[in-house]
């Protein structure tokens, strides 16, 4: 018996291990981006609530790509949100040299508004 044989009807090559054909499949290369804090809870919000579209991304090999890309939009999203909320709050760094702890609070106040909007647009949609 060959060790591997390619089927014409459907493309594929199989490998003999022990009495029995098995296809040889392997994912698609994929480069390895750095996800973040915002991919890894997209990649649980998939995992959890939308397991088709978890399924299809990670067999087409396309998961990291996406996790990555959506955690780059969060991060920008977050950092331009926070600046343009600070603007329109009047959070000014005379403010931070005047009284600390309501600048601190003022900024986590906004901080906190901004990862709820983000969790809503953007990772758990």
């Amino acid at each position: 018996m060959d060790k591997c044989i390619f089927n014409k009807s459907n493309s594929l090559w199989y490998e003999l291990v022990g009495d029995y054909y098995l296809p040889c499949l392997k994912l698609p290369e994929e480069e390895q981006r750095f996800v973040g804090i915002w991919g890894q809870r997209r990649r649980q919000y998939l995992r959890e609530h939308r397991k088709a579209l978890y399924n299809a991304l990670l067999l087409s090999g396309k998961l990291d790509n996406h996790l990555a890309d959506i955690d780059q939009q969060a991060e920008n999203m977050f950092s331009q949100m926070v600046k343009q909320m600070a603007a329109q709050e009047d959070i000014t760094e005379q403010l931070k040299a005047d009284s600390q702890i309501e600048w601190v609070g003022r900024m986590n106040n906004i901080r906190q508004r901004t990862e709820e909007i983000i969790n809503t647009e953007l990772i758990y949609s």
